[in-house]
């Protein structure tokens, strides 16, 4: 399975983004998903994630209502669309998935991150 992120950028302070995770070599259906990053000189962190049934979501404590994470299976896709975006969002985010139900904290595979910017 290989999965390619995009959608990474600059914005201001309170803009959007939209993550995509494209999966190949598999169907995303199959896997749970989801997203992590890393800041500049921080420890990765969890984003969120969406189980392989696709019925439950989970986030970050730091996320509080901003981003959503959902699937599109006709392109075998992954979104995470990011709103009231703040400078501290800034960092390198990673796609995952994992082959049990639940996003473990190792995910047995990764994308190439996308630099998301905030600029204040």
């Amino acid at each position: 399975v290989q999965l390619q992120a995009s959608g990474g950028g600059l914005v201001q302070t309170g803009g959007s983004l939209r993550l995509s995770c494209a999966v190949s070599g598999g169907t995303s259906r199959n896997y749970s998903m989801g997203w992590f990053r890393q800041p500049p000189g921080k420890a990765r962190q969890f984003v969120a994630s969406i189980t392989r049934s696709g019925v439950n979501t989970y986030y970050g404590p730091f996320v509080k209502g901003r981003f959503t994470i959902s699937r599109d299976g006709a392109k075998n896709t992954v979104h995470l669309q990011m709103n009231s975006l703040k400078p501290e969002d800034t960092a390198v985010y990673y796609c995952a998935a994992d082959s049990i139900p639940h996003l473990s904290q190792s995910p047995d595979y990764w994308g190439q991150g996308t630099l998301v910017t905030v600029s204040s």
